[in-house]
């Protein structure tokens, strides 16, 4: 007969309470904390859901009341060199910490409202409502709060999205040797996403200290809990991944209080991450002032049973018992908040002239709308005083070197001269160097700053993401194929690409994604993509594309310098090639924003990159075309060689755009717009190009072969501009 044996967890799962000795036991200070908190943080919100309903929050006012307990609870203990983010529905998480930042965690009741309390209230009001003043000025909203100087990395609009980063700062904070922690929250949605899951199990791998702290409010905007996972106890997830894991009742600021502390000495002495469970309840809709039972999908009852329950009801009940305070004391709390709010609210708005009783935002906060574009990327003036070298100019004394070996030989150096560089992808500690040996020698050079990854591109770029946000560290992530992208679009592009503009221009993102163009390998549709042009179509990355190792070597320089993210696209075919790079020079940087004329000609003006150039220049010679052949280097629009692209079109009058990947997603797309609305008056004909079909590459050698572009497409369009010019110039 089969024998069943019961397993038990790898790490314990715990409900903590609290009784009537804990709150006797409670230090005063902590109490009277939490209750100022509570009281400040129900006031603010409050104040902006009445704004809100004047039509003056533009865009979502997701309330955080009923929630308080858990945020108070959880943040109260901590330091400000202790990290957290938080969701779209944050605001009580980012004024937990940084009130607590502000009063140096001590409050008191008798005289709430400190001149820097009132500050951080209108600073945070004047966000919500998009007005200058705000600590993203205007830029972030409701979504988006971040101070870094608190420790408040950045509350997050897509659900889940700011776990991986959390880990990044977790990865930081422990590499920098500190007992700092970071704590994530998020909500019940979250628990069943992708990113958050990979990120458990890379926090757990990696013994990270962060905490997943889950606020559960049972409903997403109408779906119960119970609907949406078979097991609705949601810190349960950590039991797979031997997390040890706490459920409690965040109604209770001092039970969340106490298991915060818990998990915190867990995290602090080595152990790795936590997950706590806080069991809260909004008392409003997803969005706006109107309780769930309005939409129908919540009863009346069940929201005057969890209002019977509200935190701050709780903690005057308990401090009135124990004697810590009366309820004159407790209302005196509640008028010092409320008042607090009405003067940030008086200073952010006016009396509308157009209509009687009603308000407006006061027209000189709002930010001036030359601020728009301002903080997409840097301004590139790090790189202003570095060694430039163009390699086919020099004369320096060269070696050969395959173009992967001169990958490997810069990283090794960068690293050398630089402790801050961590690169981190799948298998490159293994294979001696990697799937291709582009990190050939490392891992044995560097064991702990060559980190091999679990296939998870949501948790690892994401957390290459934060360490590049922490500032302590720069990244460099790899994507073994370019495709992965998609799997992880939510980090690279909403997460990285977005950072340093939404929340104010202010933040840097020192962080290289390397990855490899594999068209021709055999691979198939979902690993040979070209990505230069959904990347040069989404906001905040540059991109760098070498054609030869020398040029490798001082592009990768230069992208480590950047303090924007940048993507180094490689190419399979160019990795074995040989080239000739300056001898004993691996410190050299190619000029910002520099082309390379790889041929001079007069009849028109190829542009291309990567395994294009070497076979533009094949189909020039064979077409007998006097084409000028620019290899771009510098992709995205913020740093293409316009002054160079320019001064060829005016001599040639005529472009061909030379790529290799499919129409769809094309690089040369947006380009050829480009260029045809700067440069309209020089050209003779439209722009040409030469790209591969619709069709994604498939694994046939013929098929694949007939989906991408080579030496006989481009020959074709030289001959097509050729029949533009009437045969002749």
């Amino acid at each position: 007969m089969t024998s069943h044996l019961d397993l038990t967890p790898a790490q314990p799962w715990v409900e903590i309470t609290t009784q009537e000795s804990d709150w006797a036991s409670a230090n005063p200070q902590t109490l009277e904390n939490m209750l100022g908190q509570l009281h400040l943080i129900r006031a603010f919100e409050e104040a902006v859901l009445q704004l809100a309903s004047e039509g003056l929050v533009h865009g979502p006012a997701h309330s955080s009341v009923g929630q308080e307990g858990g945020a108070v609870g959880s943040i109260i203990g901590l330091s400000t060199s202790d990290a957290i983010n938080g969701s779209h529905r944050g605001h009580h998480q980012f004024l937990a910490k940084v009130i607590n930042h502000v009063s140096q965690g001590k409050l008191d009741v008798t005289n709430l409202v400190t001149a820097d309390i009132q500050n951080v209230l209108q600073r945070t009001m004047a966000e919500i409502l998009g007005l200058a003043q705000g600590y993203c000025h205007g830029r972030g909203g409701s979504m988006h709060l971040q101070s870094f100087e608190a420790g408040a990395l950045g509350t997050n609009a897509i659900v889940g999205g700011g776990v991986p980063l959390a880990a990044g700062n977790a990865w930081a904070q422990k590499k920098a040797g500190t007992r700092d922690i970071t704590v994530t929250y998020f909500g019940d949605g979250a628990v069943n996403i992708g990113s958050v899951l990979e990120t458990m199990n890379l926090a757990s791998a990696w013994k990270l200290p962060m905490c997943f702290f889950i606020e559960n409010n049972m409903y997403a905007v109408s779906t119960h809990v119970s609907e949406a996972t078979g097991e609705p106890r949601l810190s349960a997830r950590g039991l797979g991944f031997a997390i040890p894991s706490w459920q409690v009742d965040g109604m209770d600021p001092l039970a969340v209080h106490l298991a915060m502390k818990e998990a915190e000495e867990y995290m602090r002495n080595g152990g790795g991450p936590t997950i706590i469970e806080a069991n809260v309840y909004r008392f409003f809709h997803q969005n706006g002032s109107f309780p769930g039972s309005a939409f129908g999908y919540r009863s009346k009852e069940e929201e005057a049973s969890w209002r019977e329950r509200d935190p701050l009801l709780r903690i005057a009940k308990e401090m009135i018992e124990i004697g810590l305070i009366d309820q004159a004391g407790v209302d005196s709390v509640r008028d010092q908040a409320v008042r607090a709010c009405e003067i940030a609210m008086a200073e952010l708005t006016q009396d509308n002239p157009t209509a009687a009783g009603k308000r407006m935002i006061r027209p000189e906060l709002w930010p001036d709308t030359s601020f728009v574009n301002v903080g997409v990327r840097g301004d590139a003036s790090e790189l202003d005083g570095l060694e430039n070298l163009e390699p086919s100019e020099s004369k320096a004394t060269t070696v050969e070197m395959k173009f992967v070996d001169a990958i490997a030989a810069v990283l090794d150096r960068r690293m050398e001269t630089d402790s801050r560089i961590v690169v981190l992808g799948e298998d490159i500690h293994r294979l001696n160097g990697g799937t291709n040996g582009a990190t050939k020698g490392l891992s044995k050079k560097y064991p702990d700053r060559i980190l091999g990854t679990p296939i998870s591109e949501n948790a690892f770029v994401g957390l290459g993401g934060g360490m590049a946000l922490d500032g302590r560290f720069i990244p460099v992530v790899e994507f073994m194929y370019p495709d992965f992208m998609w799997v992880a679009a939510d980090q690279v592009f909403n997460q990285i690409g977005k950072a340093r503009h939404m929340f104010g221009g202010q933040n840097a993102v020192p962080l290289v994604l390397r990855t490899k163009v594999a068209m021709g390998s055999g691979y198939g549709s979902q690993h040979l993509m070209d990505p230069a042009g959904i990347f040069a179509t989404s906001p905040g990355w540059r991109i760098v594309a070498p054609s030869t190792p020398a040029d490798y070597v001082g592009l990768m320089n230069a992208a480590l310098a950047l303090q924007d993210p940048v993507l180094v696209l490689e190419h399979v075919d160019l990795y074995q090639d040989l080239g000739q790079v300056p001898e004993g020079n691996l410190d050299y940087h190619i000029e910002f924003s520099k082309a390379a004329i790889r041929r001079k000609g007069s009849d028109v003006t190829v542009l291309t990159y990567l395994s294009m150039v070497k076979h533009s220049l094949t189909a020039v010679e064979q077409s007998g075309v006097d084409a000028e052949v620019i290899d771009l280097r510098w992709l995205d629009r913020a740093s293409l060689d316009w002054v160079t692209i320019e001064e060829s079109i005016k001599k040639t009058n005529a472009v061909l755009i030379v790529e290799q990947g499919a129409i769809g997603t094309s690089y040369g797309a947006w380009l050829t717009d480009e260029i045809q609305r700067r440069f309209f008056d020089y050209l003779d004909q439209p722009v040409t190009r030469v790209h591969g079909g619709e069709a994604s590459p498939s694994i046939s050698k013929v098929l694949e072969r007939a989906a991408i572009a080579g030496v006989e497409e481009i020959v074709e369009g030289l001959a097509k501009i050729q029949r533009g010019m009437g045969g002749n110039r």
